[in-house]
């Protein structure tokens, strides 16, 4: 595994999930993590654990939907550690449903805690990586927004695709600074696909079966790590690019 020593990441909606899966593998990488989420104690209590297995690991409550609370969340890291040299957007409103049925509040909370949240986090960040040489963010996308078949995602997918677009233009914007920006586009096991699957068995079964390696993602193992390997020298070259961790699934050419 990539060495971590001396990193530190802010994660976003770390309390479970694909968050607390990142924030995992980074810490047992040697990262100082920051794991944020609305719930404090959700969070405090991932942060404890991995304190308890010798990782170093704070937690701070943060709604991504509040511009102000993003601004805490970012110098409060940076209180603690000294700065942050990755920053995983992970934490996002669903907006699922028919366009029928998906209402503006809905819609409009998928913009807030997606797109609008990984534009004011990416644009809070970029400055404190640069003064530190560098650093990697990274932002959450979905095989949604490239399916032929939009029945049902149309809402979820166009704020997901919103969050590629501003991938690519902060690759582009920030690259001289050192700033690295990447897309990842996972299939894993967190409660949002778990509740997906019980609410709709017959599609779940059919689309696990479009998997080549015939399973889903391990939320630190197949998740996590990838993204600690994306943070070393070795793919220090690699930026801008949409990265589906789906076990050959989706196609994103």
């Amino acid at each position: 595994m990539v060495e971590m020593k001396g990193k530190v990441a802010l994660i976003t909606g770390a309390g479970q999930g694909i968050g607390l899966g990142v924030a995992r593998a980074m810490a047992q990488a040697g990262a100082k993590v920051m794991l944020s989420g609305r719930t404090y104690d959700k969070v405090a209590q991932a942060a404890q654990a991995l304190v308890a297995e010798g990782c170093e690991a704070q937690a701070l409550a943060c709604d991504v939907c509040s511009a102000e609370q993003i601004d805490a969340a970012v110098e409060a890291t940076c209180a603690a550690f000294g700065g942050i040299d990755v920053l995983v957007n992970n934490a996002q409103q669903v907006p699922l449903g028919k366009l029928d049925d998906v209402t503006d509040e809905a819609f409009i909370a998928g913009f807030q805690s997606g797109p609008l949240a990984t534009f004011r986090l990416m644009k809070r960040v970029q400055p404190v990586m640069a003064a530190r040489g560098g650093g990697t963010i990274f932002n959450f996308a979905s095989s949604a927004g490239i399916r032929w078949d939009m029945t049902g995602y149309g809402a979820y997918a166009a704020v997901k695709q919103a969050t590629r677009a501003l991938t690519r233009a902060a690759a582009a914007e920030w690259g001289r600074a050192g700033v690295r920006v990447l897309t990842i586009a996972p299939h894993a096991e967190s409660p949002g696909l778990k509740g997906w699957v019980e609410h709709n068995p017959a599609e779940a079964e059919a689309f696990f079966r479009t998997i080549p390696l015939g399973r889903i993602g391990r939320l630190e193992e197949d998740i996590g790590r990838a993204l600690v390997a994306l943070c070393g020298t070795d793919l220090g070259y690699l930026t801008g690019a949409t990265i589906p961790l789906d076990g050959g699934q989706a196609n994103f050419d």
